[in-house]
């Protein structure tokens, strides 16, 4: 307990002291750490625009909703510059207490069902070594191992430092995540509601958050409990959209939040892949495209997923964010840094994955060179559009491929476990391959 207490200092002092560089502000104006829907100037702006009376969102410029519109005009008018680096700080520090203790429920959940799938099937001890040692025993190591990826992931501490609105959603998704393992459904309805509206793309969670809340229900209840949390859900939605509608007098707010991000108007880089795409593409295919590629991240793998992962939700869930974090409309660094940081919670799956020092190497390589063919780009003249675009596509592969082969370890070890593959042959060690 002492230990984790200092790393969590440790990444408080280093996140203030990074805040109070001159690496702050280069790194706030980093593309990719800020983008048109997280930056801090903007809501900065907007905000302003708004205690003068000025509609913020007339223009091109501000894009939070107008619940985050008072909720950042209170923190700009009564937090001073330290007082609102700490809240920064703060939120990320609570966002990975959250995050460990939501992996220490979740490694109890999967040594529990393990042992319930093998009670079912009557399992040989053949294979007691892999079920025995696949699975890491709930302790506060657990908690440990997720806090600090995410206490000390660059992505989450860039991000962190930026000042970008993007650490109060990891928060929040991070309270969706324990809300769900602990079945709490008023609570998990309000937070995706509210990411709902914020970002659009996390609707998407409620599809493993039902998962988990009808998991143990009888069978005639089900449909009562989807049609009660489905309610819970829309009802929250619809009251926020009334109080944002209270707050700004209209709906005007409704093109420059989820019709900013459908639409994909502002085509300045980032790392995501529309940018490059629709400034190349004819214009009277824009409509095609943007359908297009908003059904590939939005409704495409929704199903198939859920049908496959439907048993274990906290996987299906991690799919979910790494999918929207590669394909959104407008990606970040912080985005990324979320989901990679859930990943010593599936430590077990690890041992089966073959891709790892590929895409380890495609990360780093992709973030050393980002900044610098950004660089010859703009400054240097001597690259193009062009160049960081392969450096963003590259990054979204890695991560492809990453996601992936996550998934396809799953079907390994579930492979291992029902059927009871030795961990050796003919005295050696042995590797399932998926084919």
């Amino acid at each position: 307990m002492n230990n984790q207490v200092v790393y969590f200092a440790l990444a408080g002092v280093l996140r203030l002291l990074l805040m109070n560089s001159d690496y702050q502000s280069v790194i706030a104006d980093r593309v990719e750490v800020s983008t048109a829907l997280n930056s801090w100037k903007r809501v900065t702006e907007g905000v302003h625009l708004h205690s003068i009376g000025v509609d913020p969102y007339s223009g091109d410029l501000f894009h939070e909703t107008p619940l985050g519109l008072i909720v950042f005009g209170f923190i700009q008018k009564h937090f001073s510059r330290y007082a609102l680096w700490i809240l920064f700080i703060m939120t990320d520090l609570t966002t990975a207490l959250f995050l460990g203790i939501t992996a220490s429920y979740y490694i109890k959940e999967s040594i529990a069902r393990d042992k319930e799938e093998k009670a079912c099937r009557n399992s040989k001890s053949q294979n007691s070594e892999e079920k025995s040692s696949s699975i890491t025993s709930p302790s506060s190591s657990s908690i440990f191992y997720v806090s600090a990826a995410y206490l000390f992931n660059p992505y989450v501490v860039i991000n962190c430092i930026g000042l970008t609105t993007t650490v109060f959603t990891n928060f929040l998704i991070s309270v969706t995540l324990l809300s769900m393992i602990k079945r709490s459904v008023w609570l998990f309805c309000f937070n995706i509601a509210l990411l709902t509206l914020q970002g659009l793309y996390p609707v998407c969670l409620i599809v493993p958050a039902v998962i988990y809340t009808i998991k143990n229900s009888k069978v005639n209840e089900t449909h009562q409990e989807v049609v009660k949390i489905l309610g819970i859900f829309f009802t929250f939605v619809i009251t926020l959209f009334a109080i944002s509608y209270y707050i700004m007098g209209s709906f005007s707010f409704v093109k420059s939040t989820l019709g900013f991000i459908l639409f994909v108007p502002d085509l300045r880089p980032n790392i995501g892949l529309y940018w490059y795409f629709f400034t190349e593409m004819f214009e009277h295919f824009r409509s095609l495209f943007i359908a297009s590629f908003q059904i590939n991240v939005g409704l495409l793998f929704i199903v198939p997923l859920a049908l496959r992962l439907r048993k274990d939700p906290m996987l299906l869930a991690f799919s979910y964010l790494a999918i929207d974090a590669i394909f959104k409309s407008y990606p970040c660094i912080g985005d990324v840094g979320f989901y990679l940081s859930l990943l010593p919670m599936w430590r077990h799956l690890f041992r089966h994955m073959q891709q790892g020092f590929i895409v380890g190497c495609f990360i780093l390589f992709c973030t050393v060179f980002a900044p610098t063919v950004w660089h010859q780009w703009i400054y240097s003249r001597s690259a193009n559009a062009n160049f960081y675009f392969g450096v963003t596509l590259a990054f979204a592969i890695a991560q492809i491929f990453l996601l992936t082969d996550i998934l396809f370890a799953n079907v390994k070890r579930e492979f291992a476990l029902r059927h009871g593959v030795p961990n050796q042959v003919n005295g050696s060690k042995a590797k399932l391959l998926l084919e």
